[in-house]
């Protein structure tokens, strides 16, 4: 999934757009690995990346910038 913002574009795998999903939905950490059946450091790694791809300090900013890009509904 790509999108721009900003002339910056954000290409998202689908493993990070259902864990970017589940943390707008307010999952915790481990319900998202359980919920994806994936271990906890590996969600850690995930939120990071997401993080770093956003260029977000909080998980609410990567998520309200996420909404205002129309990656998520």
């Amino acid at each position: 999934m790509n999108r721009t913002m900003n002339d910056t574009q954000i290409s998202l795998t689908e493993r990070e757009q259902q864990v970017l999903r589940l943390v707008a939905a307010g999952q915790t950490t481990p319900q998202i690995a359980g919920t994806l059946c994936l271990g906890v450091e590996t969600i850690r790694w995930y939120r990071k990346k997401l993080l770093a791809k956003f260029s977000a300090s909080t998980s609410a900013e990567m998520v309200r910038m996420a909404i205002e890009m129309g990656l998520l509904k």
